[in-house]
């Protein structure tokens, strides 16, 4: 019996087979065509999966979603955008498998809830700060997915005092703020000349005045849309992965400032806030908690 994750990200595509520990073996990615993403993923899925018997496939990908109805809308997919059904397709390379779909988000808590940070937590949050903001919650000790599944897309909390458009159509939301690919803009319409996240933290850590602007924007950002979940869900960890987390003391010294000021609640005030060690796959591991819980019945 063969269980496999799938992520689906906004610019990649990966797929593991899992074990019932919830380990990743055969680990594969491909870029998101953005021209036919389904090809890719569809391939990607075969790749993995050889000639094996296919009996569960978790799936976490980057929202919206409808959970119940096995259909993603990823914002950075435009060919996706008004709705897939990803549950359906990848049910028809592998007609004898549990196909179960959860917001990255979720899958994010989820791994991080059984093998990171968060386990043993009742109540908890988990971030993924990369080229787009994601997040889950574990409230009770369960991992919340809402009435459509997208219980947690902390991504689209407004952060004080800020307009920027965000792809859903709002303005304001830590996503257009926050991530990656948002902050690298900021940092380029400021004169900046680089191109990826990667780069900017780098700057940063070179001490380049634009870059260290940028990170302190994010860093802000994020720490005030931690402090209002924290408030509103009364939790007493945060756990933040994804590669942009990684930045450095040029996101995290402003981050945690943000916190310090906001997070003024007797019981947010110890609030916890650190970053993950699970590293860039966490979705990954947590749409294979997806497949191996399914496939356990």
């Amino acid at each position: 019996m063969t269980a496999l994750a799938l992520d689906i990200g906004a610019t990649k595509f990966a797929a593991a087979v899992v074990d019932s520990d919830y380990s990743l073996s055969g680990v594969r990615q491909v870029p998101a065509d953005p021209a036919d993403p389904w090809a890719a993923c569809r391939e990607l899925l075969r790749i993995v999966a050889r000639d094996m018997s296919v009996t569960a496939v978790g799936i976490g990908a980057a929202g919206p979603v409808d959970g119940p109805g096995g259909v993603i809308s990823p914002l950075n997919l435009a060919p996706w955008r008004a709705g897939f059904p990803i549950v359906e397709q990848v049910r028809s390379l592998f007609p004898d498998a549990v196909v179960r779909l959860a917001i990255d988000g979720a899958c994010l808590v989820l791994a991080e809830h059984r093998v990171g940070g968060l386990r043993g937590v009742d109540n908890g949050l988990a971030l993924t700060v990369s080229s787009g903001v994601g997040g889950g919650i574990v409230a009770d000790g369960r991992v919340l997915l809402g009435r459509t599944g997208n219980a947690g897309h902390l991504g689209h909390i407004v952060v004080p005092c800020d307009d920027t458009p965000c792809a859903c159509g709002g303005f304001g939301c830590v996503e257009a703020v926050a991530s990656g690919m948002s902050s690298v803009r900021w940092a380029r319409a400021q004169g900046w000349t680089g191109t990826t996240g990667v780069e900017l933290g780098a700057a940063a850590r070179d001490g380049d005045p634009i870059a260290l602007a940028a990170l302190a924007r994010a860093g802000t950002a994020l720490g005030q849309a931690i402090s209002s979940a924290a408030a509103l869900l009364d939790v007493d960890r945060v756990v933040i992965g994804g590669g942009f987390a990684r930045s450095g003391e040029a996101l995290w010294e402003p981050l945690r400032a943000a916190v310090a000021r906001h997070a003024r609640l007797a019981f947010v005030r110890e609030l916890s806030v650190q970053l993950s060690t699970i590293g860039d796959g966490a979705t990954l591991v947590g749409a294979g908690v997806l497949a191996v819980e399914a496939q356990a019945g």
